[in-house]
């Protein structure tokens, strides 16, 4: 018999998972296009009802993102200048109806290559809270996600929160989108980029790019690369030579694994300028 329950607390939520497998339902705007007409064969455990997992706390170490927080929610909420990439970001996930009430962390958790939150969470170096009856970890986001539609999350688990380290939310950030259409877009590339500059020259560098691996990637080189350099087009030129190994895209109805490494460099020298400041950051067209 299938069940269906809809706890109030964390604790009840908790208890539940650990008598059995559960699929979670928080904003549904993944679970219901993945159900479609077929009927359900899995135990559904709606969260909705846990008002506390909703919203952006500070901690003295910490911006701490709750399991519900909506996009809307969180482009709403006052931030420092680093989150600007994922704000950005939060505006390109489907229409505003959806943004209304998908998760952040539902994002993470359906783990698709495309899903945009990703990219401006790595340069964050975000963590994902994970809890249990049993325990509570935490795992950086590049350990979570282990691949297409495949996380850490382990049986009796849920997240429960986000976490952004303080010390990662210095400086600037952009996120840059490619798709074949302004919006309602599965991404073909995706880039954020965290700067923090001193004196014109940048000081540390943070650069993500998704929809071109199984996961989002870091780019190592690319940071490495930028560092030291002055603000300007030499940042641009920095790019263009530093090698994107983390990278392994695959072609698709959306574009040849090619076109996505060419795009990629593209919008990661966009996304890097616009959070220098020296150029508007738009979601780019494909042609």
């Amino acid at each position: 018999m299938i069940r269906y329950a809809k706890p109030t607390t964390v604790d009840e939520a908790l208890a539940l998972l650990g008598e059995g497998s559960w699929r979670i339902l928080a904003g549904g705007t993944d679970f219901y296009p993945a159900q479609g007409a077929k009927p359900f064969r899995e135990n559904i455990l709606d969260i909705n009802g846990l008002a506390v997992l909703s919203g952006i706390a500070e901690t003295e170490d910490h911006w701490v993102i709750g399991a519900r927080t909506t996009w809307t929610d969180f482009v709403r909420h006052p931030l420092p200048a680093a989150f600007d990439a994922l704000k950005q970001a939060a505006r390109e996930v489907g229409s505003v109806q959806i943004q209304n009430v998908a998760s952040i962390a539902g994002n993470l958790c359906n783990a698709s290559p495309a899903a945009d939150g990703v990219p401006g969470l790595l340069v964050l170096d975000a963590e994902v809270e994970l809890r249990s009856m049993a325990v509570a970890r935490r795992l950086p986001l590049e350990k979570f996600i282990l691949g297409n539609r495949r996380t850490e999350l382990r049986l009796g688990e849920m997240v429960t929160a986000i976490r952004v380290p303080k010390n990662a939310t210095t400086g600037t950030s952009a996120f840059v989108k490619l798709g074949a259409r302004r919006y309602l877009v599965i991404s073909i590339a995706m880039a954020a980029a965290r700067l923090s500059i001193e004196d014109g020259i940048v000081g540390n560098a943070a650069v993500a790019v998704g929809s071109c691996s199984a996961v989002a990637k870091r780019l190592a080189n690319v940071e490495a690369a930028l560092r030291g350099v002055p603000v300007g087009h030499a940042l641009a030129t920095a790019i263009q030579s530093a090698p994107m190994d983390e990278l392994s895209p695959i072609g698709d109805v959306r574009g040849s694994a090619e076109y996505r490494l060419d795009a990629a460099r593209e919008i990661v020298a966009r996304a890097v300028l616009g959070a220098a400041g020296h150029m508007p950051m738009e979601k780019v067209a494909a042609a």
